[in-house]
């Protein structure tokens, strides 16, 4: 069956909601939501029921929409203070951590192909590229399972796993594309009469302006993006998000033409974003929560679509090589020496970020890169990706609750739901829910008598299903649910 203008609206509505259905049945077995996305789209490919797909450039502009989006939701929803304590060991993970993977793993591919035995036989440079294209990590699906869990990890981990992975995209991306500027300048027409010291200088050159413009425009598009949420005064509240929707893309463009890193510039505007107050923010929140994850689903079952499963298993053996050298050699030597100035983190915490290096849709997105730049052998990358990508979810997405809880990392997650259902905006305050304990009915049991801070005012209390508004007389018992409004962030300490 082929795409065209009368069923593709049928065709998409059917695979968004199957795969919502097959991801629910993955949660019982701790396997990510990724994976089974990924594998709907195989089942109704060209190998399963028949959808034929092989358009890389559109698939390329999928993942691009839906990577802005991602990126900038989890700046988002990144934290200054939660990072801060692991801001250096995060930004060197996803810095010098991608270039070390990049490195170790691209020479492991160039003597698996020097081997005789070996499917494969390519170019040292393109093994980096490889490399370079499965040098990110992934961390929706790893979240995802830690939440479902209700797990949470000591030491920092979980904003440190955070940090790393909504950063290091964009330095999987900026080698990416230098490793393919290198490789066809290499294999085209006058190539012997390039001088060694051109390359690196062009190399230099496109690092310099992918970091440099990427930085730079995503800060001041940041600042831009809350100014002008604060100063634009909307009667309807959804266009807020719409608005800030229109800035990320216009971020990511503009950034991408002036030759910087696009990605790297959404992610910066989204932490900017995330820690002001702007108009709505709430609502904001809501409408990017659900916007990620209808791309992420497009994204994930596009990308199964595009892949024949035929084609993978010819390069199977030599990609499970591969695979396998990752989890076991390749990134846990390159968590090692990347963290090793930092003593503070411990043995048990650098081998669950080494177990925690999943593989997700960004590395099949960026071994699409290649293939449109028509790469000696990229054929070959895009289908080992693909397979490594699998293998990854499969074995380390269905065993990251397992590994924290042998490590002795985990702590159950505190009841934290809104049980009242209220919400204020963030400008009027701030909601806090507390559980009423023994020690805190010391000098009273009722609500004049237990003494709350400065600027905090109890809105309404909760005893079992019943819910009560409070006036100064009520009596208080323990176990007893208060809702209680806050001036701001600093009172809720």
């Amino acid at each position: 069956m082929y795409f065209t203008s009368e069923n593709i609206l049928l065709i998409s509505s059917i695979l968004i909601f199957c795969s919502i259905l097959i991801s629910k049945a993955g949660y019982r077995f701790g396997l990510p939501s990724l994976l089974l996305f990924l594998v709907a789209g195989m089942l109704f490919g060209s190998d399963g029921l028949g959808l034929q797909f092989n358009n890389m450039h559109h698939a390329q502009f999928i993942g691009m929409i839906a990577l802005c989006v991602i990126l900038f939701t989890g700046g988002m929803e990144t934290k200054i203070k939660e990072i801060k304590p692991v801001l250096g060991e995060g930004l060197a993970l996803s810095t010098i951590g991608v270039l070390l993977t990049t490195i170790f793993t691209g020479l492991f591919i160039f003597l698996l192909s020097q081997w005789s035995l070996a499917p494969i036989s390519l170019p040292f440079v393109t093994c980096l590229l490889l490399a370079a294209t499965m040098s990110s990590t992934d961390s929706a699906s790893v979240f995802n399972i830690l939440r479902n869990s209700r797990m949470k990890l000591k030491n920092n981990l979980q904003p440190l796993l955070e940090l790393e992975s909504g950063s290091n995209d964009p330095m999987a991306y900026i080698l990416t594309i230098v490793l393919i500027q290198i490789a066809n300048t290499i294999s085209g027409a006058g190539a012997e009469s390039i001088e060694p010291w051109a390359i690196t200088v062009d190399a230099l050159k496109t690092l310099v302006l992918q970091f440099g413009v990427g930085i730079i425009a995503g800060v001041i598009m940041g600042y831009f993006a809350v100014w002008i949420l604060n100063k634009v005064h909307l009667t309807n509240t959804p266009l807020y998000a719409i608005m800030l929707i229109s800035i990320v893309f216009f971020t990511f463009t503009v950034t991408t033409k002036l030759q910087g890193n696009g990605y790297l510039a959404v992610y910066l505007a989204g932490v900017i974003i995330g820690n002001h107050k702007i108009s709505s923010k709430k609502e904001i929140f809501s409408f990017l929560d659900g916007m990620t994850w209808l791309v992420q689903i497009v994204m994930f079952v596009t990308l199964g679509l595009l892949v024949n499963p035929h084609e993978m298993l010819a390069v199977a053996p030599i990609a499970l090589l591969i695979g396998l050298f990752m989890m076991f050699i390749g990134r846990p030597l390159t968590v090692f020496l990347t963290l090793a100035p930092f003593r503070k983190i411990s043995t048990a915490s650098k081998t669950y970020i080494s177990w925690v290096g999943l593989r997700g849709a960004v590395p099949i997105i960026f071994a699409t890169y290649p293939v449109i730049a028509d790469v000696e052998g990229s054929g070959l990358i895009f289908n080992i990706v693909f397979f490594i990508t699998l293998l990854s979810l499969i074995i380390q997405g269905s065993s990251i609750t397992w590994s924290a809880n042998k490590l002795h990392l985990s702590l159950p997650v505190p009841e934290d739901d809104n049980m009242f259902g209220i919400e204020v905006p963030e400008e009027a305050g701030k909601l806090v829910e507390i559980t009423l304990t023994e020690d805190s009915m010391k000098k009273g049991n009722t609500l004049k008598e237990v003494k709350l801070p400065h600027g905090m005012l109890v809105m309404m209390i909760k005893r079992g299903d019943r819910f009560i508004v409070p006036n100064g007389s009520a009596e208080l018992q323990v176990g007893d649910r208060l809702l209680i409004i806050s001036e701001n962030e600093d009172d809720e300490n």
